[in-house]
Order: structure tokens, then C-alpha cells, then sequence
């Protein structure tokens, strides 16, 4: 069965955007940015909310025809058009590049999309991770930290009185000082 993996970036004192939206304080360098291309490409869909899918498909689609955006940032646009795309949307009317808008997060669905073959489903987006929680839909938490505070804005997890126990499989540190952090769901 697939998995769904929870995959964001992440600064150390848990905010993934600031009050304005803003993640300038993004450390993704081209070592880092290898490392999403060869993680991502072999995942077998990309789930989101509607502001993460737009924020992406404002930029990825064209990305790799400005000669700015050479070697992994290039490779990418290829992975995020062909990737499929569930976005979860009650107000989205169209969505293009591979791309299906499912109104809500319903959990007999989404074990239903587990079931199918292929890869992992990656989830981004903040949002849409309150209720993948909720649901205890998130089998793993693949968190990138970034070695930088920024006081305020969006934190990554919503407040609930749910606890989710997990456990540590993997760490990986990148020469940005970014480390990734691998949890799996303890059942």
C-alpha cells in the first residue's frame, strides 16, 4: 500500500511561512534541490490545498524555459507537470498540468488512493494538513528544517488535542546546515 508523506520545509522554531506569506528564508540550494528532484520524482502523485497549488503552478510550469532556472530547478518542472496532482479545493473550478480538484478530504477516499499502485503520495501545504491529521492519514513526516528563526507566521501543525506518536527512521544533513528529519507513525 502506499504511503502518504507529509514533505515541507520548515524553519527551527516551526513556522512554514511568514505573515506574509513570505519564504525567502528558504535555504534550498542546488545540493538540496537534487535531493527533492531525486526524492520526488519517484513519488507517484502530489497532494494540496488550493494556495500551495497555486503558488506552484504560478511558477513550475514554465520554469524551465527561463536559462535562469539550469540544472535542478529546471529537472523539477518536468517532475511537478507529469507528477500527478490531487488538489483539495472547495472553491477551485479548474486546474490544469495533470492536475484533479477533490472538494474534501474524506478518509475511505484517500485509503481508497492509498490502495492503488504506484509510488508514495507526497502532501505539501499547510492547510490541507489539519485534516490529513485529524483522519491520521499521514503515515510519514519528511520535515526539513531550516536553520533559521523568524518569530512569527504560519506554523507547520494546527492545534489539536490529537497526539501522533512517531518514531525516528532517518536524519540527513546538507552542507547548508539543513536537516532533514524522517518520522514514521507509530500504530
Amino acid at each position: 500500500m502506499r504511503k502518504i508523506i507529509l514533505w515541507m520545509s520548515v524553519s527551527l522554531d516551526g513556522y512554514i511561512e511568514g505573515p506574509n506569506r513570505e519564504i525567502d528564508w528558504h535555504m534550498v540550494d542546488e545540493e538540496l534541490h537534487s535531493h527533492f528532484n531525486d526524492r520526488l520524482r519517484n513519488m507517484g502523485g502530489f497532494l494540496s490545498g488550493r494556495v500551495t497549488y497555486e503558488l506552484m503552478a504560478d511558477f513550475w510550469p514554465t520554469a524551465d524555459a527561463d536559462p535562469a532556472n539550469a540544472g535542478p530547478v529546471a529537472e523539477y518542472a518536468g517532475i511537478w507537470r507529469d507528477m500527478p496532482k490531487i488538489v483539495y479545493s472547495r472553491t477551485l473550478e479548474t486546474a490544469d498540468w495533470n492536475t484533479t480538484i477533490v472538494r474534501d478530504v474524506i478518509p475511505e477516499e484517500v485509503q481508497a488512493l492509498k490502495a492503488q499502485p504506484g509510488g508514495d503520495l507526497s502532501l505539501g501545504g499547510s492547510d490541507i494538513v489539519a485534516p490529513f491529521l485529524h483522519h491520521n492519514l499521514i503515515d510519514e513526516f519528511n520535515l526539513y528544517i531550516h536553520p533559521v528563526t523568524i518569530g512569527r507566521g504560519k506554523p507547520l501543525f494546527p492545534e489539536t488535542d490529537a497526539r501522533t506518536q512517531l518514531r525516528l527512521t532517518d536524519t540527513q544533513t546538507f552542507g547548508n546546515g539543513v536537516i532533514r528529519l524522517n518520522y514514521v507513525r507509530v500504530e
